[in-house]
């Protein structure tokens, strides 16, 4: 029976990224919606129509902005706290990075919950979005709830659980596409959060039994590809020694029905590049030592340093002076054609290549400059340099790469390597 949902629906949306924008340009089609953010800069943006992100189209926004606190549709963008205490869904959607140890940061969501809980009021519901471990959101974020607002859980306010799956610079699979996961902290709640995602959704949605299972859900999605590219990262170390093509490899597996079709490559971004830690810590919290997890962990970490020596010894088989060459990077952004530069690994294949004292270029037409510089201390180029290279390193498959003549950028020698395997010229070396 489908659940009947109250009118009286106004959505706070915690988090104007790659995952609560395009959230809140979709439930603001359809309720009032109050978008908060902490970045001056991202909200004064966002009321202009713009998104660097690029994850929701210009004239998309502005046909749900409003530029005042209202109860009709649409959406309100505000760095005021007060202005979503009217507010009876919040939604936080703030990012769980992990730390220089790779220990999971819950720092965003602790401060996003002390947020919230200022303007918490009887009755309200809370949905998390973030990914993060089983147990995180009752054991971390409800205590927090309570203390800040005084209110008391499953009494006075209620909380949910749905898994974010946006996948940044996909235009395909956007978020009314995406079945959605849904959870609340009680069987009524539950169909409540259910009922309110499904207005939306149109792939539809699957209620989980309570709120570990949606986390558990989140984090094993991610764990599972992690592990899986691993695997297929292992096979290219294996057959390069073989001298035997990856790429051929996979495409001739990948002709029975049930082969799962992973590219070996750079493991970065903030999904699968860390939600297996969130799992790992977890585990050893209650005395499992995770050991396939975490292996999958280390061989995907290690690729950055692997595809620098693979550079390296080209140039020794190709004559070229190792120390002052120069090396074009194409690329620093954590997938194609997308400007998202957070948990990039390239930084680990240009970190190497430094370390053999070699001069690192690197061009990225679809990464922010500034943003790499705050978050890297590196400077990018969004034009192809007039220069030759002594080596052209392809990390990333933007579609502006894949035509381009690279050859008339080499010197004599040079050596162009492509970690993705999708560059239609000449190369040298590939994983």
């Amino acid at each position: 029976m489908k659940y009947k949902m109250s009118k009286e629906i106004k959505i706070a949306i915690i988090g104007l990224g790659y995952v609560g924008l395009p959230l809140a340009r979709l439930f603001a089609t359809k309720f009032p919606v109050i978008g908060y953010d902490i970045n001056d800069g991202r909200v004064v943006e966002l009321n202009k129509g713009i998104d660097k992100t690029l994850e929701v189209e210009k004239e998309m926004l502005l046909d749900v902005l409003v530029h005042k606190l209202s109860n009709e549709n649409g959406l309100f963008c505000t760095t005021d706290i007060n202005d979503i205490n009217e507010c009876n869904y919040f939604i936080i959607t703030v990012p769980t990075p992990v730390d220089k140890n790779s220990k999971p940061d819950l720092t965003p969501l602790i401060k996003s919950s002390e947020a919230v809980g200022t303007v918490l009021k009887k009755n309200d519901i809370v949905i998390y979005e973030s990914t993060v471990y089983p147990g995180a959101t009752e054991e971390v974020c409800i205590p927090i709830l309570e203390k800040i607002s005084g209110l008391i859980f499953n009494k006075d306010f209620f909380a949910g659980y749905s898994p974010e799956r946006i996948n940044p610079g996909d235009k395909l699979h956007t978020v009314e596409k995406i079945k959605k996961v849904t959870s609340g902290s009680t069987v009524e709640i539950g169909k409540k959060v259910d009922a309110l995602y499904a207005s939306v959704i149109i792939a539809g949605t699957h209620l989980a039994p309570s709120i570990k299972v949606a986390e558990a859900a989140k984090v094993i999605e991610n764990s599972q590809r992690d592990i899986n590219i691993a695997f297929v990262n292992e096979l290219a170390k294996i057959f390069n020694i073989l001298k035997i093509d990856t790429q051929a490899v996979l495409e001739a597996a990948a002709t029975k029905w049930n082969f799962m079709p992973f590219k070996p490559g750079l493991v970065g971004g903030h999904c699968i590049g860390v939600d297996p830690y969130y799992l790992a810590q977890k585990a050893q919290e209650v005395g499992y030592h995770p050991e396939i997890i975490l292996a999958g962990r280390r061989m995907n970490d290690s690729m950055g340093q692997y595809v620098a020596s693979e550079v390296i010894k080209l140039f020794v088989k190709h004559d070229v002076k190792i120390k002052n060459a120069n090396v074009l990077v194409m690329g620093i952004t954590f997938k194609e054609n997308c400007p998202d530069v957070r948990n990039t690994r390239v930084v680990d294949v240009i970190n190497c290549l430094r370390g053999f004292e070699t001069n690192v270029t690197i061009f990225d037409p679809w990464a922010n400059p500034e943003e790499v510089k705050q978050e890297y201390n590196e400077i990018t180029v969004q034009q192809m340099p007039s220069k030759k290279f002594d080596a052209i390193v392809i990390t990333v498959a933007h579609q502006e790469f894949l035509n381009m003549d690279l050859n008339k950028f080499l010197h004599k020698n040079g050596i162009i390597y492509d970690v993705k395997g999708v560059y239609e010229g000449e190369i040298h070396g590939k994983l």
